[in-house]
C-alpha cells in the first residue's frame, strides 16, 4: 500500500523563506552596507525589504495560477512567447543560486574557523565550506519531510539568537553613532540596498514547493508574506545594534566579523560565540531552503528542454531530483572554492534584481490571470530596476573590474544557454 507523500506545512515554509534569506546575507553584507549608507544602514535594509514584498506578492499571485516546481522559470514562461526569454532567465536563476549558496558556504567556512581556532587558515576554511555542502546534499537526497523538519529547527536556534542579540544590544546602543540618520547621503542608500539584496534572496523558493506543501491554496501567500516581513525585522533591528554599538571604521576593519564584534561591547567575548554560532545556523538553513529548491527548479527545467536531460531524472520512492541535487551541489563545490566573495555578492545581487524585475513584469502581463494590481506590480518593477542601476552605477564608480567580470559572467551564462539551446552539445529530440 502506497503512503500518502510527506507534506510541508505553513511553519516549515516559513522557516524555508526564512532560512532562505536569514543566511550568510546579514552576516556577510553588513560591513557593505554600513559602509555605503552609514548611519542609514538599517534604512537601506527597509529599502530591500520594500522591493521583496512587493515582488514576494507577484510571486504568490503567480504561484497560485501557476502550480510548478519551477516558479521563476514557469512564469517566464507563461508570460513570454519567446521561449528563450524563460531559458536564459533560468540560466541566470541557476547561476544566481549557485553564487549565494557559494557564499553561504563561505560564510560558514569563515565562522567555523574561526570558533574552531583556525582563524587564517584556508584549509580548515575549504574543509568546512565543503563540508556543510556535502551534509546538505545528503539530508535532500534523504526526503521531503526531513529537509521541512530540519529548516524548523535550525531556523528556529538562530532566530532566537539573533533576537537576543537585538533585545540586549539595543538597551546599549549610543545615541551618537545613529545621527545624523543620512551622514553618507541620501543617494548612498539606494546604493547600498542594490549591494545588500542578496540578503533578501530566498523567499521566491517557496512557490518551487508549491506541490509539496499543505493547502497551497491558503499557505503560498502566507508563508511568503509572512517570510518576508519577519526577515524585515531581524534585518532592521540587528543592522541598528550593529550602528549603534559600532564605528564605521571597526566595521570596515572587521568585514565578515563586523556583527560578531558588534556584540563584544555588552556581551562580550561570549557575545563573538553567540553570534559565531548564529552564523552557522544561518548559513546552514539557508545551503538547506536554496538547495532544495534549485534542484527543482533545474528538474523542471529539464523537461521542458532548458536543461539537459538527466536534471529530470528524479527517484521513485520519494520524488526527489538527485540528478539535479547533485550536479548543482558538485558546481557549487568548485564555485566556493575558487571564488572571490565581492564578486559573489554583486554578481547575486544583480541577478536577482534582474530576475524580481522580469517576474514583476510577467505578472502585469499575465494580470488577467493573476488578478494582481498593477500599481503594486509597478512599483516592484521600477524598484527593482532602480536597485539594479544604481548597483551598476557603483561597480561603474568604485570597482570596475568587478564590474567588468560581471559582464563577462552574464555574457557566459547566456551564450552557453543559446548554444545549448542551438543543439550543439546535445541531440535534440
Amino acid at each position: 500500500m502506497n503512503k500518502t507523500p510527506a507534506r510541508l506545512d505553513l511553519k516549515q515554509m516559513i522557516a524555508m523563506g526564512v532560512g532562505g534569506m536569514v543566511g550568510g546575507g546579514i552576516f556577510s553584507v553588513l560591513g557593505l552596507a554600513i559602509a555605503q549608507a552609514g548611519h542609514a544602514a538599517p534604512v537601506a535594509f527597509a529599502l530591500g525589504g520594500v522591493i521583496a514584498l512587493l515582488t514576494g506578492y507577484s510571486y504568490a499571485r503567480l504561484g497560485l495560477v501557476f502550480h510548478s516546481d519551477g516558479g521563476s522559470f514557469t512564469y517566464l514562461e507563461k508570460a513570454f512567447k519567446p521561449r528563450y526569454v524563460a531559458r536564459v532567465g533560468g540560466w541566470l536563476l541557476l547561476a544566481g543560486y549557485i553564487g549565494t549558496m557559494g557564499l553561504y558556504a563561505f560564510t560558514f567556512g569563515v565562522y567555523g574557523t574561526a570558533l574552531l581556532g583556525g582563524d587564517g587558515n584556508p584549509a580548515m576554511h575549504h574543509l568546512l565550506a565543503s563540508f556543510v555542502l556535502l551534509l546538505f546534499l545528503g539530508i535532500n537526497l534523504y526526503g521531503v519531510r526531513e529537509t521541512g523538519n530540519t529548516e524548523l529547527l535550525i531556523v528556529t536556534a538562530k532566530v532566537l539568537i539573533l533576537l537576543l542579540f537585538a533585545v540586549i544590544g539595543l538597551v546599549n546602543i549610543k545615541p551618537d553613532h545613529l545621527f545624523p540618520v543620512f551622514n553618507h547621503g541620501e543617494q548612498r542608500v539606494l546604493m547600498a540596498a542594490a549591494l545588500i539584496f542578496v540578503a533578501y534572496e530566498g523567499f521566491e523558493l517557496i512557490p518551487n514547493a508549491v506541490n509539496e506543501m499543505e493547502d497551497p491554496q491558503r499557505n503560498l501567500t502566507r508563508a511568503i508574506m509572512w517570510s518576508i516581513v519577519i526577515t524585515i525585522i531581524i534585518y532592521i533591528t540587528v543592522s541598528l545594534v550593529a550602528v549603534g554599538n559600532l564605528l564605521p571604521e571597526q566595521v570596515l576593519r572587521y568585514k565578515e566579523y563586523a556583527l560578531a564584534v558588534a556584540a563584544k561591547p555588552f556581551l562580550g567575548e561570549a557575545g563573538f560565540l553567540l553570534i559565531g554560532l548564529a552564523a552557522l545556523f544561518s548559513t546552514a538553513s539557508a545551503i538547506n531552503a536554496t538547495m532544495f529548491g534549485t534542484a527543482r527548479l533545474g528538474s523542471v527545467m529539464a523537461s521542458s528542454r532548458a536543461l539537459p536531460r538527466a536534471f529530470g531524472f528524479r527517484r521513485k520512492q520519494n520524488n526527489i531530483p538527485w540528478v539535479s541535487l547533485l550536479i548543482i551541489t558538485a558546481i557549487t563545490l568548485v564555485f566556493v572554492n575558487t571564488s572571490d566573495l565581492t564578486l559573489i555578492s554583486s554578481f547575486a545581487s544583480a541577478t536577482f534584481l534582474s530576475i524580481f524585475a522580469a517576474i514583476n513584469l510577467s505578472a502585469l502581463r499575465l494580470r488577467k490571470q493573476t488578478g494582481i494590481g498593477v500599481v503594486t506590480t509597478l512599483c516592484g518593477l521600477l524598484l527593482s530596476l532602480a536597485s539594479l542601476a544604481a548597483l551598476l552605477v557603483y561597480l561603474w564608480q568604485s570597482d570596475m573590474a568587478s564590474l567588468i567580470k560581471l559582464a563577462f559572467i552574464c555574457i557566459g551564462v547566456i551564450v552557453a544557454e543559446l548554444l545549448f539551446s542551438s543543439g550543439l552539445f546535445s541531440r535534440r529530440e
